[in-house]
């Protein structure tokens, strides 16, 4: 794993990773911005996050059913996650959850799974506040799931996991922004 997630690291750090003034989803201004999709949707990226997040997973002792999140940033997670499984012969479904319900055909908030009586995990690319996750929970459990946890490639260690921990989820992440930026680089 080690080797995986210094690759997973390098990948980061030349795709997703921009220095500068930025506004971040939540308000916040940052000197650096980590645009993760440019990693998860990635055929590397996405070999990679399926391999680690699997055998994180397995070391929490989580065996979800599905795995989905709040679409646009959750897609290729669960994508990778859902395919990594498939190549190792087991079952695990990615879903997406819309930001809105569709005002047409079905009308449905979540794409992919049936939810209701099945094990999932919440999946995100970056954690900041928290806020997508939580709302992406609402909805799962919403749907009828049973969330187990969340898992996220990258925390930006700003309060977004102790968010989803005080509210009673736990967290795993690939890898934190410190890890990505190194302690001394903030």
């Amino acid at each position: 794993m080690t080797e995986q997630l210094g690759e997973l690291l390098d990948l980061l750090r030349t795709r997703s990773l921009r220095r500068g003034d930025f506004v971040l989803a939540s308000g916040r201004r940052s000197t650096y911005y980590i645009d993760c999709r440019l990693t998860t949707m990635s055929g590397q990226g996405q070999r990679l996050i399926g391999a680690l997040g699997l055998e994180l997973l397995d070391r929490q002792g989580w065996a979800p059913q599905l795995v989905g999140g709040l679409t646009l940033g959750a897609d290729p997670v669960a994508y990778a996650l859902a395919h990594a499984a498939a190549l190792a012969g087991r079952a695990l479904d990615g879903f997406t959850v819309r930001k809105e319900a569709k005002a047409h055909g079905t009308a449905r908030l979540i794409e992919g799974a049936e939810l209701a009586n099945r094990e999932v995990v919440v999946v995100e690319d970056v954690i900041t506040t928290g806020g997508s996750a939580l709302q992406a929970i609402a909805a799962v459990q919403a749907a009828g799931g049973r969330v187990l946890g969340v898992l996220a490639v990258m925390d930006r260690n700003e309060g977004g996991r102790a968010r989803l921990e005080v509210e009673g989820w736990s967290v795993l992440s690939l890898t934190t922004a410190d890890e990505l930026l190194g302690k001394d680089q903030g």
